[in-house]
């Protein structure tokens, strides 16, 4: 009795075993084109000095490096709202009003007065 419990729970196993084998393969995705990641950060090392060997000739892919470009932008002009909390802060930018030089609620200029005479006149017998 004990033996056909345990074929039993063999062959259970076997079954659930193929089953999460073929889910696997069937959420499986075969990559064919390979690309470099334009989000990291290439170093590119040059020749040296006194080498002979003559530069090579590099194809430019215009997909690559718009992608690149578009990688190096700011957040503000790749994105239209922000994604983040942390990007909210900050993300305009630019002054509500715009200035003005001769506005004096916002440009307070250093203005002698009376007041201002005398005290300098008193710090400087002071010491």
């Amino acid at each position: 009795m004990a033996e056909t419990k345990k074929t039993l729970d063999l062959v259970h196993q076997n079954e659930i075993h193929i089953e999460t084998v073929k889910k696997e393969q069937r959420l499986q995705k075969l990559h064919t084109e390979f690309s470099i990641n334009p989000y990291r950060k290439l170093h590119i090392l040059p020749d040296k000095p006194m080498s002979r060997k003559p530069t090579e000739a590099v194809v430019e892919n215009s997909e690559f490096i718009k992608a690149f470009h578009k990688a190096r932008e700011i957040p503000t002009e790749k994105y239209e709202a922000p994604l983040t909390e942390s990007q909210e802060i900050g993300w305009v930018s630019a002054p509500l009003i715009s200035s003005d030089r001769q506005d004096l609620r916002f440009n307070f200029y250093r203005v002698s007065t009376d007041v201002t005479k005398h005290s300098e006149y008193a710090q400087r017998t002071s010491k």
